[in-house]
């Protein structure tokens, strides 16, 4: 039997074993957490600028420019005052002329979220392009601002039913593109004369500011199928000047243009019998009259210069005649107005606008009476010869021929359905 001093040791150890089985806890399987990323539970957002100004920062009030309407008048509708207005003119002097601000231009003013709003920035835009900043903050300040430029990659392939201007209407294509075309071909396809079913396909660069695309091309690569024979335009780089070039390495520019102005229909051509529509009776008509638009340009067809410029009422009306070498002369009638500046004696550059079209002088309608003499004789304009410039040279040609068979593939292998990537990796697949 226990004596009294070991059962009081027992039970005290009975007694910690149960505290320990109660309190010890028990063994759990516990899986790891997963790592958790902390991060800043504040968003960061992006601040947004036009012009070069937080847009956030300001309500915008965008507008065009009306008729008649000035710096001032619009600013005053803003609520500036006459002095502020003055101060803002004496800011813009040597930055900006604020009387050349055209009707149709557009505008922007910004105005702080205030209660009472105050203007503190007014935006013109000059162009697609580039605009005017007037800072109407504590000292006034003006400066110029460019928009970025984006030039955007486009293809397109079509064929001629009626013009080319309509055939690249149809193909959603700016018909401003045909301009361009018919100035690189110019001196080699008639597109006065142009057939159904003549075919273009065009690799070409668009300009493009904040979306919207400006009527400025850069053409990588064209063909024109016309008749029975293929053009192509290759440019390429000779002695610091790019020019287009066929697929024998000539260039496509020549001592004269194919026509004087741009993309219109002829109304009467070369002949020595016609019937005139207002002395009412059969004579010769040694020239070819292009129906165009009042104010449309006219071309010198080649460089020169002027020996003759006048009116004649019962004949030509305003007229201009350009010597342009010991053979050549071309003379253009019927003018609503000159060029400014345009004198006898001016040289004139090829392309270079002398005057615009009209239906001065004995005329029924606005056209362009063209006449070409060779020697002083009359010939049909249409059939003047005119010698390419320089071609491609012999120690260029490889490098020229590597360029025209890639670009030549390229157009070759256009399909409308398919959109092209960039142009390096045409080319990439081009030489494959």
């Amino acid at each position: 039997m226990l004596s009294k001093k070991k059962q009081i040791l027992l039970s005290s150890l009975l007694g910690s074993i149960l505290l320990l089985v109660i309190f010890i806890p028990k063994k759990q399987n516990i899986e790891p957490l997963d790592e958790v990323e902390v991060t800043d539970s504040v968003e960061v957002q992006e601040i947004v600028y036009k012009y070069g100004i937080p847009l956030d920062d300001y309500n915008v009030d965008y507008g065009l420019v009306k008729e008649n309407q000035s710096l001032s008048t619009i600013l005053e509708k803003h609520g500036l005052s006459i002095r502020q207005i003055y101060d803002l003119n004496l800011a813009a002097k040597d930055v900006f002329d604020v009387r050349k601000i055209r009707s149709g231009q557009s505008y922007a003013v910004f105005t702080t979220r205030d209660s009472i709003p105050v203007v503190e920035f007014f935006v013109y835009e000059e162009n697609p392009k580039s605009y005017v900043v007037f800072d109407l903050r504590d000292n006034y300040q003006v400066r110029r601002g460019e928009n970025p430029v984006e030039w955007i990659r486009k293809e397109v392939i079509g064929e001629v039913e009626s013009s080319l201007w309509v055939a690249m209407q149809k193909e959603q294509t700016d018909p401003q593109l045909a301009v361009v075309l018919s100035n690189i071909f110019g001196w080699t396809i008639d597109f006065f004369g142009l057939q159904k079913q003549d075919e273009f396909r065009v690799i070409y660069e668009q300009e493009n500011v904040d979306g919207k695309d400006l009527l400025n091309f850069n053409i990588i690569a064209a063909s024109f199928r016309h008749g029975d024979s293929t053009y192509y335009a290759i440019p390429f780089e000779q002695e610091g000047e790019v020019l287009y070039y066929n697929d024998k390495g000539n260039s496509l520019e020549g001592a004269f243009l194919k026509a004087p102005l741009d993309f219109f229909r002829i109304s009467s051509r070369f002949t020595n019998s016609r019937y005139h529509p207002i002395l009412k009776r059969y004579r010769a008509h040694h020239g070819v009259d292009y129906a165009a638009p009042t104010g449309t340009p006219v071309y010198a067809i080649g460089s020169g210069r002027v020996i003759a410029k006048g009116y004649q009422a019962n004949g030509g009306g305003n007229y201009v005649k350009i010597k342009h070498n010991s053979v050549y002369t071309t003379t253009y009638m019927h003018l609503s107005r000159f060029a400014r500046g345009l004198k006898v004696g001016n040289s004139v550059a090829q392309k270079e606008v002398i005057g615009y079209v009209g239906a001065t002088g004995l005329a029924t309608g606005p056209h362009l009476d063209f006449r070409v003499f060779e020697n002083g004789k009359p010939i049909n304009p249409l059939t003047i010869k005119s010698q390419p410039k320089k071609p491609v040279s012999q120690n260029d040609m490889p490098e020229f021929i590597m360029i025209r068979d890639s670009l030549i593939k390229m157009l070759v292998g256009m399909h409308k359905s398919v959109i092209p990537k960039t142009l390096t990796d045409s080319l990439s697949l081009a030489r494959e």
